[in-house]
């Protein structure tokens, strides 16, 4: 059997399983996917796009995010310039509340539904739990978005509190897969992060959780990923790529390669056909205009708008003049209640 006969027959198992079963596909299936040729990712790409619109409509969810608290964090994700452990230049800086209100108001401007408060620490306190009640009160008096929050580990008790303030989706990303974990962070471990996930799905909030690909992981522990991810059940994942930061254990590993990217786009998308999946961080740097055109044909239905929290994104006018040629609508802010 040839390596083109035998793709061929995983794409048309997995078109069975997702689109004719509505199953996600399984970890080896996925693992197969993701060792599609070069020359049978249009087709791969064609069916994540089919999965997508069959699941989840021609609708794009678009989120802006701010750093509430940026910088000076105490654990150590080997990707992260925010990383009070290294020498990269990102410094603690804190926000205050007409400076959120600001933003939020900026990102309702673009079309933008979403808007993602952030801070960089190993999980909040009782002044960083104070102000996200301030700024999410000042945020919802003064501009129609709904508020997510990312603020890192939680006890059941903050959780609480963020159903009670209004938080509509908390984001903690899984980061990595559970087999290669302890190679991207020693201060926290896998099982922390998915026991805050547990407890923000059975809050009631809805779940973002993502990872970061291209570290240097395997092709094996990507899939793992996306099957750890599957098995979670989050309403959203972020899908970043790697972008090396100077000063940070990964600053010297080279970017991603853009066809491999867009081979995780569409796995990520037959593993989890329902879940909402966003471009991230980094896409800029892995697949420039034309793959972030191919990735939105291949499986992405949300998008992150201008910058993210320690990089430059895209011009937000270039994100929705795109959607606008692709003639991919905005999802309007009632579609998302």
């Amino acid at each position: 059997m040839t390596s083109t006969t035998a793709n061929t027959s995983i794409l048309e198992r997995a078109r069975d399983r997702v689109l004719i079963k509505g199953e996600g596909l399984t970890y080896d299936e996925i693992v197969e996917v993701l060792r599609t040729p070069d020359e049978m990712l249009p087709d791969l790409l064609a069916l994540a796009h089919e999965v997508r619109l069959e699941f989840n409509g021609e609708e794009v969810e678009v989120e802006g995010i701010v750093s509430l608290k940026t910088g000076g964090c105490p654990e150590d994700c080997h990707f992260c310039s925010q990383s009070g452990q290294f020498t990269s230049p990102v410094r603690s800086v804190w926000l205050n509340i007409p400076e959120l209100v600001k933003a939020a108001q900026q990102t309702a401007a673009t079309g933008a539904t979403e808007f993602c408060i952030v801070a960089a620490v190993r999980g909040p306190d009782e002044r960083l739990m104070s102000q996200m009640r301030d700024g999410v009160k000042a945020i919802k008096e003064a501009v129609d978005i709904q508020v997510a929050a990312s603020l890192g580990m939680l006890t059941q008790e903050q959780v609480d509190q963020m159903v009670e303030m209004g938080v509509h989706r908390y984001n903690h990303n899984l980061e990595a897969a559970r087999s290669f974990f302890p190679r991207v962070v020693t201060t926290h471990s896998y099982e922390e992060r998915w026991d805050t996930c547990q407890m923000v799905k059975a809050s009631g909030m809805e779940l973002c959780c993502g990872g970061l690909v291209g570290m240097g992981e395997t092709l094996e522990q990507r899939a793992e990923l996306a099957s750890q991810l599957a098995e979670l059940e989050p309403h959203e994942v972020p899908l970043n790529f790697l972008n090396p930061r100077p000063g940070t254990p990964f600053g010297d590993l080279e970017p991603m390669d853009s066809k491999d990217a867009l081979r995780t786009i569409a796995a990520f998308r037959l593993a989890m056909p329902r879940t909402i999946l966003r471009y991230a961080g980094g896409r800029e740097l892995t697949l420039g205009d034309l793959g972030t055109r191919d990735g939105l044909l291949g499986g992405i239905n949300a998008v992150i708008v201008g910058n993210y929290l320690t990089t430059l994104g895209r011009n937000p006018k270039q994100d929705l003049e795109l959607l606008d040629e692709l003639q991919m609508p905005i999802k309007a802010l009632n579609a998302s209640l």
